[in-house]
């Protein structure tokens, strides 16, 4: 019989896992389901019943509970109906490379439900990590930011450049990221789409969960959900409190001013309107302050203030704010499905720093606000002309305000180039309202049954600092020759506007002859980036437990966009290389039996680019510009190669899971040159169930969990490449406890 071979790595790890089972002394009650729920026994409640075989009035009482109950099931059947045709009628997957995690294999993450969605994604191949300044922490295929997200089918607009991850996993019931070729429908944003579907919940509960440990962190979190009538309901919240808010800015295993509290709310709600329409509504906020880490050592320039001031000393914050709702309309028919949905997105970023000690290490101190409303609507309709065809259209618009804001304090600089130590303060402020619009219409055939033809096409226009519009066809066909393989390829065009808030032109004017003044005075404007992918995929199914998929692909873009930080200001800002290109491999492995899974995925991949075309003062040297001109390099988010495996194990009512990720480093150095150097983090847990109030649908869940196991100092951004502001490494060895009661 075959036995999967499991690395040595991975073998110490779930031998620590289960060394430690032990602790948890659990009741003798019935075996819990995956998930913590108990399998039913099997015996059902006798009705006592009178001698002429009706209920008696005890039973009688206890009637209008029966009816709830069917139509709560009724409610369920109805839903996850519509759920399924809003999953496999209006949103295609057609040829997409796609990975997906359920809600268990979120709750067997080391940290479970308390994993933020940044660090759930490492799991997935070709999916790398980066530190928050770059919003999001990591990167899908090389590239820098552009992934979109989607909560139930309708898209939720992206922010301002936040620290953190705006998104919590407490409300995921399954998340999907689809990369490669892309069908029409999916626009903008095309490096990934993190497709998440909600929890559904139907039997009236809920849980409370303390979670906490290392760095002083604590995060109590809360979430109730149910249903009564047609309407089903779910809220969460969350806090969160840490002395490690941000990546370390030195390898100490306690950083200097890190501290960070956040707020997260999510509420979901649905009504059935009929068995065919459903209006749904969802709302979230997010509001994250964070200290920024120092580093120690550093020295006063020496032009403004005493020479013996301590590094450790400098007090820079930021906070952040993220608020969105969203409303749609769904409608199923026998042939045609549609959603239309309405949103509004405000988010907000604020930079605060330290005027006295920036001057007098920086020479300038810049306060950065950004603020941005977006108001959108968007629709899809598919329709089914038989089995073997479906043809889907749709279209998005979006119009977004925004108001960016660099007041900077800084030093003048006098003729013969001395600095003088008399502060003054530039107020560069810009305020602009554009919109983004797109159409689409695309084909599913299957002229075959083993052959799937899907077709589109999509136009875009957009007006923000620049307008611009493309036509993008796409083209994939799917072949499955066997029950067991799924081979894909597919070719897609693309179009990615800039993030209007990151894209804001700086009046360079007013910073002449002071210390802000860049030494590169060029800035045209940030334009849309330009892009043809290829992609061709296999999936294999080896055995009933055992698959695995292979995936290559190549992009060719012009305007490539990319993003950094520059300057001392934690934000991030956009700007384009005239061409660039990026290839790369994935394989992906899962072994999945009873209570056991194991997972392992690679990806090697390259991406480099070629002479900055905008924004060019943020290169702030005239050489590295000229040499970026003349050559391709390395972006600065390429790490050539990247690996994650994870492995977890369910036994009645215990589990032990593990996860792992590797880098071979991000770019640093002259023009990307060079990388960071390679990187491996491990993080365990064990846990169980107990039953102390005697309910067997309501256990009490113990897990103990360590992050960076082994606890290895890795540097993860050097600050010596291209738009990187500060030195930032992984964390050290934390333990965290979490302890949560179903209610």
């Amino acid at each position: 019989m075959w036995r999967p071979r499991i690395p040595k790595s991975i073998r110490v790890c779930i031998l620590l896992a289960a060394a430690a089972l032990p602790v948890f002394a659990l009741a003798a009650d019935p075996d819990p389901a995956p998930g913590g729920e108990v399998q039913d026994s099997g015996e059902e409640d006798q009705q006592p019943q009178s001698p002429a075989g009706r209920p008696d009035a005890a039973t009688r009482d206890r009637l209008p509970q029966i009816v709830v109950t069917g139509e709560r099931e009724s409610l369920q059947q109805k839903s996850e109906q519509l759920d399924q045709a809003r999953d496999g009628n209006l949103l295609p997957k057609v040829g997409t490379t796609r990975y997906s995690l359920d809600q268990e294999d979120v709750q067997l993450l080391p940290q479970g439900k308390n994993t933020p969605l940044d660090k759930v994604v490492l799991q997935i191949p070709g999916v790398s990590y980066d530190s928050a300044v770059s919003n999001p922490d990591f990167h899908v295929r090389n590239e820098y930011a552009n992934v979109q997200y989607r909560i139930n089918g309708i898209q939720l607009p992206d922010g301002v450049s936040a620290l953190g991850p705006v998104l919590g996993s407490d409300f995921i019931g399954g998340v999907s990221l689809l990369d490669g070729t892309l069908p029409a429908q999916y626009g903008l944003r095309t490096a990934g789409v993190l497709d998440i579907t909600t929890r559904s919940e139907f039997d009236p509960g809920g849980s409370f969960d303390l979670y906490g440990g290392s760095w002083a962190t604590v995060s109590p979190s809360v979430d109730y959900g149910g249903s009564r009538d047609s309407t089903q309901y779910f809220l969460s919240g969350r806090y969160l409190e840490s002395a490690q808010g941000l990546e370390n800015a030195m390898p100490t295993e306690e950083p200097i001013h890190d501290h960070t509290s956040q707020e997260r709310f999510f509420g979901y709600g649905s009504t059935l309107l009929d068995d065919g329409d459903r209006l749904t509504y969802m709302a979230g906020a997010w509001v994250g302050r964070f200290q920024i880490p120092n580093v120690i050592g550093e020295q006063p320039l020496g032009d403004y203030g005493p020479t013996d001031l301590s590094s450790a000393d400098i007090n820079e914050h930021e906070k952040d704010r993220f608020f969105f709702a969203l409303l749609a309309l769904q409608t199923h028919r026998e042939r045609l499905d549609t959603q239309l949905s309405v949103f509004t997105r405000y988010a907000g970023v604020n930079f605060i720093p330290d005027p006295y000690y920036d001057l007098a290490f920086n020479d300038a101190a810049t306060n950065v606000i950004r603020k941005s409303l977006l108001n959108g609507l968007q629709f899809d309709g598919a329709y089914r002309f038989s089995d073997a065809q479906t043809l889907r259209a749709g279209f998005t618009a979006s119009i977004e305000h925004t108001q960016v804001s660099d007041i900077a304090t800084v030093l003048p600089v006098a003729a013969d180039g001395t600095i003088l130590p008399y502060p003054v303060t530039i107020d560069d402020s810009t305020a602009k309202t554009g919109w983004n619009a797109g159409v689409y219409l695309q084909d599913e055939w299957r002229p075959l049954a083993d052959l799937t033809l899907n077709t589109g096409v999509r136009f875009d226009h957009m007006n923000q600092f620049v307008s611009a519009s493309q036509v993008s066809p796409r083209f994939v066909v799917v072949y499955t020759p066997t029950a067991e393989t799924l081979l894909h390829a597919g070719v897609s065009r693309y179009f990615t506007p800039p993030m209007q808030g990151q894209a804001t032109p700086n009046n360079l004017a007013l910073f002449s002859n002071t210390t802000q003044q860049p030494a590169v005075a060029q800035e045209d404007p940030v334009r849309p980036e330009r892009a043809t992918y290829f992609d061709v995929g296999l999936e294999q199914k080896l055995t009933a437990a055992f698959s695995a998929g292979a995936d290559v692909y190549y992009k060719h873009g012009t305007d490539v966009l990319d993003d950094g930080t520059f300057g001392n200001a934690v934000v991030l800002s956009q700007f384009n290389y005239a061409l660039g290109f990026s290839k790369g491999a994935e394989l992906k492995l899962n072994y999945q039996q009873d209570g056991l899974r194991i997972y392992g995925n690679y990806a090697h991949e390259i991406t480099k680019a070629k002479d900055v075309v905008s924004n060019q003062y943020l290169i702030d040297d005239p050489v590295e510009l000229a040499y970026l001109a003349s050559s391709y390099t390395y972006a600065s988010d390429a790490q050539t190669n990247t690996a994650s495996a994870g492995a977890s194990y369910r036994w009645r009512r215990m589990f032990a899971s593990l996860d792992a990720i590797y880098g071979s480093g991000l770019r640093a150095g002259f023009a990307n040159l060079q990388h960071s150097p390679d990187y491996t983090q491990c993080n365990a847990a064990v846990g169980g169930y107990l039953y102390p109030w005697q309910s067997a649908d309501k256990p009490l869940t113990l897990r103990l969990s360590v992050v960076n196991l082994f606890d290895r100092a890795y540097l993860l951004r050097a600050a010596t490449g291209v738009g990187e502001f500060a030195p930032q490494y992984g964390p050290r060895r934390g333990i965290f406890a979490e302890v949560t009661q179903q209610f």
